[in-house]
């Protein structure tokens, strides 16, 4: 084997150190927009875990109440944590006369976004005990 040839297998050429280089960018670019997706969709989560922690605070709030809940919708400021919401509490009848449902939706003040959703029934304990 010539010295020209032992030379010539030594290293890389510069096409290969661009195309590398070209590869190792794509691929960081590519992570960078991975992780501020995942930093998006964090906070993100936190919000709606929050938004569920004030939803079921408000359904908790009127089960202890031990109450008929009237017909209707009502909107009231339920705060969690560092967010400002509001919760939109909606009663409705049932086909059992002994029940109705309460849906709790939770949302930003500033947005029409709902964050979370609650639906249960409640039962007229007045009512059932007769």
């Amino acid at each position: 084997m010539s010295l020209r040839g032992a030379r010539r297998s030594a290293g890389f050429t510069m096409i290969e150190v661009l195309i590398a280089l070209a590869i190792i960018a794509i691929a960081l670019g590519a992570s960078l927009r991975a992780v501020g997706s995942l930093a998006t969709n964090s906070s993100r989560l936190h919000e709606r875990m929050l938004a569920g922690w004030s939803a079921d605070n408000t359904l908790t709030t009127i089960k202890l109440e031990r109450r008929w809940p009237e017909i209707g919708t009502t909107v009231t400021a339920c705060p969690q944590g560092d967010l400002t919401l509001r919760c939109t509490t909606t009663v409705r009848s049932t086909p059992n006369p002994l029940f109705r449902q309460v849906e709790v939706a939770v949302r930003r003040v500033d947005s029409n976004d709902t964050l979370a959703r609650i639906t249960t029934v409640i039962p007229n304990e007045q009512r059932r005990s007769l």
